[in-house]
């Protein structure tokens, strides 16, 4: 539920409560009250009063032409039988004489009446008996010239007495009623509203210290819980934020310690040479020539250290583009591996390459960076060749949507547990790194030329037996652009 309908749903709780309640309450106490006293308050009963109350005054209406009337007996007696209706009184007088009086009144109960009939002020209450009484007066004049006034005594009957009772009682129902609503309320809203906002407060409170593990429950109303979520989805991204911001620190970190590490030895060894040179050592023409051939191959493999540095760099960055070409893929595999038998041969490594594409498949791929994978995990190969025979299996197979290749060796092999890391940039499988030259970073370069062509890259470990690094590629038509 939105705020806007709770906010209108309340206020009419607000209203609509008190006054059932109040209508219930009510009706309970005029029960109650019809059961323990002897009023009847049936609406029957309060019609007849007032047709009594009616015909009265159409009595007196009749008696004022003829006022000789009212000595009649006959009359007297029908006027105190329709006032006896509604337990009324009635008295009559001549000339200040009682000529007649429905009961026995004093002098002094007649003087009070008068009195009270007759205050400009409102009539006071006059008590006879176990009733009170409003007195009414009517003043005429008789034929012989004699004063006459009859004082009707009308009882304070159980319709005015209650109801004025049931007034009161209805409004301090309603305000008590009223203020336990609002009470209950306002108390469910500080569930609802308040007790959400405390908690963004608190959690708002806890970023603001750094806290980005104190995660934001979604709570409350539609509004707020569309609050609870973006400001969610805010400490979500803030922390991964700060989790790459520190990632990538420690890459950096990592970064200066590599390449301190990966240039500290052809440093070294040219630093050595020259210094060999220089002192006299390389005496003849051709030591000279052969210092002077390991500190160009020193510098050359210097060079390409920070060219895999610059490479992935651009890779990370998304600043490389591809040049994609249609390309047979068992042709390409199999020009570059005719371009690499010189090397593998100088370093007794075995080749074979297992074809089995029923027919030339294509791909779309980027010539020369392809190759820069291939000649990356060939490297990586020949690193971990530590056999006296020494093996380089290719494989290329086909699936309905891909083109997979296979680049298995049969070196020492690695770890299970290292497999998922060896495309890291920086990973080593061997803790010292002190036996296997390299920048660390051939297979995380490979990895992001093959996923930049919108294939995948894994490895498998066949531990002592050596390892398998597998690339897929879609085939032609599989969307790259």
């Amino acid at each position: 539920m939105d705020l806007k309908k709770r906010f209108l749903l309340a206020n009419a709780i607000t209203v609509i409560i008190p006054v059932i309640i109040t209508i219930l309450i009510t009706l309970a106490a005029l029960f109650i009250d019809s059961k323990i006293t002897t009023a009847n308050f049936s609406l029957e009963n309060y019609q007849k009063l007032l047709e009594l109350k009616y015909d009265l005054a159409e009595g007196l209406d009749g008696v004022l032409p003829n006022p000789q009337i009212i000595e009649d007996k006959g009359f007297q007696t029908a006027l105190q039988g329709k006032l006896a209706a509604i337990r009324g009184e009635v008295i009559i007088l001549k000339d200040e004489q009682v000529i007649f009086s429905s009961r026995h009144f004093s002098k002094i109960d007649i003087a009070k009446c008068l009195d009270s009939a007759q205050r400009p002020s409102g009539k006071e209450l006059l008590t006879f008996g176990d009733l009170s009484y409003t007195p009414e007066l009517i003043t005429l004049s008789f034929a012989d010239g004699a004063k006459g006034q009859i004082i009707l005594l009308a009882p304070i009957d159980w319709s005015q007495r209650d109801v004025a009772r049931f007034l009161m009682i209805m409004a301090v129902t309603f305000l008590l009623s009223f203020l336990l609503t609002n009470f209950i309320v306002s108390r469910q809203y500080s569930k609802m509203i308040v007790t959400p906002l405390h908690n963004l407060q608190q959690a708002a409170a806890e970023i603001s210290k750094g806290n980005l593990d104190y995660q934001i429950a979604e709570e409350g109303d539609r509004e707020i819980l569309a609050l609870c979520r973006d400001l969610e989805l805010m400490r979500l991204k803030l922390k991964e934020s700060i989790y790459t911001q520190l990632k990538y620190e420690d890459n950096r970190k990592m970064l200066v310690s590599s390449i301190s590490h990966d240039l500290k030895t052809p440093v070294t060894t040219i630093k050595g040479y020259v210094e060999g040179i220089m002192d006299g050592v390389a005496q003849t023409p051709e030591k000279i020539t052969k210092y002077l051939q390991t500190i160009y191959l020193k510098a050359g493999q210097i060079d390409r250290m920070i060219d895999d540095l610059l490479l992935y760099a651009k890779l990370d960055l998304n600043q490389l583009p591809f040049d994609f070409a249609q390309t047979d893929i068992a042709a390409y595999v199999e020009e570059f591996l005719k371009q690499c038998e010189a090397d593998l041969e100088y370093n007794q490594v075995n080749l074979t390459f297992v074809n089995t594409l029923p027919k030339p498949c294509f791909v779309q791929i980027d010539q020369d960076r392809m190759r820069r994978v291939l000649t990356n995990i060939l490297d990586n190969c020949l690193k971990y060749m530590n056999k006296d025979y020494r093996e380089i299996k290719v494989l290329l197979r086909e699936t309905r949507p891909s083109i997979t290749l296979e680049i298995r060796d049969n070196g020492s092999g690695m770890r299970k547990e290292d497999i998922p890391y060896i495309f890291d940039r920086f990973f080593r499988a061997d803790v010292s790194r002190g036996t296997t030259k390299g920048s660390g970073l051939g297979l995380a370069i490979a990895k992001q030329i093959v996923e930049g062509h919108q294939g995948r890259i894994w490895a498998i470990a066949h531990e002592a037996e050596g390892t398998s690094i597998i690339i897929s590629l879609p085939k032609y038509g599989g969307g790259i652009t």
